[in-house]
């Protein structure tokens, strides 16, 4: 492994967002020691370790030989406020303390874009809680608000995709968003392993590069186009949104997708990444244009049978 790219400690390795960055560990040569609260298939360069947040003697292992700290996990939707709490803030805080005990300086952070609003969501208020508790460390930091992710294997977003083979697709009226693919989040992430004076005690904001982002209504014309349909776009108000919500909970349960926590981020009109936090294009630039994304997302959801 090139002396220049570090040994990572990595959590949510098992998610999403994780998978990403291990393939992009991989293509890089980085080598990761991952935080898994399962048993996971190997993979080379991969060191998995069993345990959670909670777990301070798996932190401790985790930490061991590692030069930077890459923290995914946490919680990102869930019918009990308090477990925001617990996993995103409490969860965030015993990260830094094991790393400062084991002796990494470098602590890269996923946080969300929704920890700028806190006030809307307790998710939210979670994530900027957990940045504060970052900037205060005394590490040599870096946050990263991703705006919306797709790609992949993902969950979130994949709602959309189903809802358009029905030619009908609804979203939140009015509004726009930023976006951003998976692989790119994960490319960044990577390249902010080293630390250099661009990225520490820095908060960035990355997304595809489409200035202003996507309205809502071109966001779900775009995922229809991707799914091979002209959809109709409704346009819910906050009072369908909330009641939408609530349905989905009585049928779905814990594993609801649409809560009323995220009605609360979801109403907001701003939700596209600021200017003024964007990524120096020295140390990174989204690659993937959002239709061609777009497009390769839906045929992956439909190669493993998602579809």
């Amino acid at each position: 492994m090139p002396v220049s790219l570090p040994r990572i400690a990595l959590t949510g390795g098992s998610g999403f967002v994780g998978q990403a960055l291990l393939d992009e560990a991989a293509k890089a040569g980085v080598e990761a020691r991952a935080l898994a609260r399962r048993a996971m298939a190997p993979r080379a360069g991969v060191d998995w370790l069993r345990g959670d947040l909670d777990d301070r003697k798996a932190l401790a292992h985790l930490m061991r030989d590692a030069e930077a700290v890459i923290h995914v996990a946490g919680v990102v939707n869930t019918p009990e406020p308090e477990e925001f709490f617990n996993a995103n803030v409490v969860g965030t805080l015993t990260m830094l303390e094991e790393a400062i005990k084991a002796g990494v300086r470098r602590f890269v952070y996923v946080s969300s874009l929704s920890a700028r609003e806190p006030e809307l969501s307790t998710y939210g208020a979670s994530k900027a809680l957990a940045e504060q508790l970052v900037k205060t460390s005394g590490l040599d930091w870096t946050i990263v608000r991703p705006p919306a992710i797709y790609g992949p294997r993902d969950r979130e977003m994949f709602e959309l995709f189903r809802a358009a083979r029905f030619g009908v697709l609804p979203m939140p009226a009015g509004g726009r968003a930023s976006i951003i693919h998976v692989e790119d989040l994960a490319r960044l992430l990577i390249a902010l392993i080293p630390g250099q004076d661009l990225s520490t005690a820095q908060t960035y904001e990355p997304d595809d590069g489409l200035a202003q982002g996507w309205a809502h209504d071109d966001l779900a014309r775009a995922i229809g186009a991707a799914m091979g349909k002209r959809v109709r776009v409704m346009g819910l108000s906050g009072g369908l949104m909330r009641l939408g919500a609530s349905i989905d909970t009585r049928l779905r349960g814990a594993k609801a997708k649409l809560t009323a926590d995220r009605v609360g981020y979801m109403m907001h009109p701003d939700w596209v990444a600021s200017p003024e936090a964007r990524v120096p294009g020295s140390l990174w630039a989204p690659r993937i244009e959002t239709r061609v994304g777009l497009a390769a997302t839906a045929e992956w959801y439909r190669r493993e049978g998602w579809l």
